[in-house]
């Protein structure tokens, strides 16, 4: 693990982010619409990468607070199989009474004694 994305080895993020030369990385069009100076670019790119990982933190700390998996639905069925229960949330409440069509009894004040 690293701290930031530019600090992995084979991580783009250097190049697209601070403009630091990497001899592999070519500049894909979605980048170069990123703005019309390589710094408009480059800064562009930064808020992007930082607002995915705000969210993805935001998502990790949602799932941890109820501790339940963070994965698709083949990670968390296989979560499910090991623990032998279910992971999946619950509705919130108690579960709604069936309804039955049953005759309500007249009030006392009609019935005849």
């Amino acid at each position: 693990m690293v701290a930031t994305a530019d600090q992995y080895r084979w991580s783009s993020h250097a190049g697209n982010a601070k403009g630091l030369p990497d001899p592999l990385l070519h500049p894909h069009d979605c980048y170069l619409h990123l703005g019309t100076t390589p710094s408009d670019r480059q800064q562009a790119y930064r808020e992007l990468v930082q607002q995915a990982v705000a969210e993805d933190a935001a998502r990790f700390a949602h799932h941890l607070h109820h501790q339940q998996p963070m994965g698709n639905d083949r990670f968390r069925a296989a979560i499910e199989a090991q623990l032998g229960r279910s992971v999946t949330p619950r509705k919130v409440g108690r579960p709604r009474k069936q309804t039955q069509e049953t005759s309500v009894p007249d009030s006392p004040s009609q019935k005849q004694i």
